[in-house]
C-alpha cells in the first residue's frame, strides 16, 4: 500500500508545535503588562501605547544570538541563549533613549522538540522581563531539509518608545564631553564565529568549569539602569558595543560629519581574563578591539561635570562602570582613537 503524504511524512511534526505553543504559555505569561490586549496564540501581537508622552516615537531594533547558538546546541544548554536574543536588541533600541514595549522571536530549527524551544522561550522571557518588555509573540518554523535535525537558530524584535523632544542622536555632544563604559558580562553575542575556532576544546576547565559555560554567559541587559540615568542626567549619546567592537560602534553616537573624535583608554579599566585568555590564544588587540566588547557592553556620554556622580549612581545599581575616555576634536581625520 502506498504510504500517504502528510506534513509530518516530510518532516514537519504539528503535534510538537502544538506542544511547544504551550510549553511557550508558562514563560510569556511572566512578561506580560496591563498594556497587552491579547494573549499568546492570536495572529498578531496588540498593546496600548503607553500614557505620560506628547510626542510618542516608536524605535524598532533587531537582531540575533549568532553563532553563539551553536554552542548552546553543542552542549544541550537552551535556556540562556534567548537572553542574549532580548539583549541584542533592547540594548540597541536604548540607544536613542527608548523604553523598550515588546518583544517577538523567532525560532528556526530542522526538528522541533517541544522541551528544547520551550527552553529557548524561557531564556527570551527572563530577558522581556529584565528589559521591562512584553513578550506578545512570535513565530516557530521547522524547516527540515534546510537545517539539520539538532540545529536551532534564534532572532528578535523590540518595539520601545520616547518622546520626540528626548530622542538621543548625538547633537549635543562637544569636546571635553567625557565617556562612560559600563562592563559586559563577556563576549556577549558577537565574535563567536572567531570565538570557536580559537577554542577548538570548550570542555577545558577555565576558573574551575567547563569553557563552554563561560562562553555561554547571558549578554547584560543595560535598560534599567541607564533609564534610572536618564531620568537624573543628561546623557548626550550612547553606543551599545556589539560586532565591530570599539571601532565600528562607539563613532555611531556620534552626528555624521560632527568633527569629532572619541578617545578611549583601554588601561582606564580592567580587561576581563576571558579577552586576555583569546589574546594569548594568538588573537592580537588590534583585531580584538574591532571584533569584541573588550569588556565594556555599553558607552555613555556625558558631561564631565557629571562623572562621579553618574559612576556612585551606577555602583549603587551594582554596575561596573569607569570613565574610559573623552571626546576631542578631530584633528586626525578618524572618529575614534584606542590608546593601548
Amino acid at each position: 500500500m502506498k504510504k500517504k503524504l502528510t506534513y509530518q511524512n516530510s518532516g514537519v511534526n504539528i503535534h510538537e508545535g502544538y506542544k511547544s505553543v504551550s510549553l511557550f504559555k508558562q514563560h510569556t505569561k511572566k512578561t506580560m503588562n496591563n498594556l497587552v490586549l491579547n494573549g499568546l496564540g492570536s495572529f498578531a501581537g496588540m498593546l496600548k501605547i503607553p500614557g505620560g508622552y506628547k510626542k510618542p516615537i516608536l524605535v524598532s531594533g533587531t537582531d540575533g544570538v549568532g553563532t553563539k547558538i551553536a554552542i548552546a546546541c553543542k552542549n544541550k544548554k537552551y535556556d540562556t541563549v534567548g537572553i542574549d536574543c532580548v539583549a541584542m536588541c533592547v540594548n540597541d533600541v536604548l540607544c536613542h533613549g527608548a523604553k523598550p514595549l515588546f518583544f517577538l522571536d523567532y525560532i528556526a530549527c530542522g526538528k522541533l522538540e517541544a522541551k528544547v524551544a520551550a527552553d529557548l522561550v524561557k531564556g527570551v522571557s527572563e530577558g522581556c522581563i529584565q528589559s521591562g518588555s512584553a513578550l506578545i509573540g512570535g513565530e516557530t518554523a521547522e524547516m527540515p531539509g534546510f537545517y539539520k535535525a539538532g540545529d536551532y537558530d534564534l532572532a528578535g524584535f523590540s518595539v520601545g518608545i520616547v518622546d520626540q523632544d528626548k530622542i538621543i542622536n548625538g547633537k549635543n555632544i562637544k569636546a571635553g564631553d567625557a565617556l562612560i563604559g559600563i562592563a559586559s558580562s563577556g563576549f556577549h553575542s558577537n565574535g563567536y564565529s572567531l570565538i570557536r575556532k580559537v577554542f577548538t576544546n570548550m570542555n577545558e576547565t577555565f576558573k574551575g568549569k567547563p569553557l563552554w559555560k563561560t562562553l555561554l554567559t547571558p549578554t547584560k541587559i543595560y535598560v534599567k539602569p541607564v533609564l534610572n540615568l536618564l531620568k537624573k542626567y543628561e546623557i548626550k549619546g550612547m553606543a551599545h558595543i556589539t560586532g565591530g567592537g570599539f571601532i565600528e560602534n562607539a563613532p555611531r553616537m556620534l552626528k555624521p560629519n560632527s568633527n569629532l573624535q572619541l578617545v578611549i583608554d583601554t588601561k582606564s579599566y580592567p580587561l576581563p581574563d576571558i579577552f586576555k585568555l583569546i589574546n594569548s590564544r594568538g588573537v592580537e588587540k588590534s583585531h580584538m578591539y574591532n571584533t569584541f566588547n573588550m569588556g565594556i557592553g555599553f558607552i555613555l556620554c556625558v558631561n564631565k561635570k557629571d562623572v562621579k556622580k553618574i559612576l556612585k549612581n551606577l555602583s549603587l545599581m551594582k554596575e561596573k562602570a569607569w570613565e574610559i575616555g573623552c571626546i576631542k576634536s578631530n584633528k586626525e581625520g578618524q572618529t575614534i582613537k584606542i590608546i593601548q
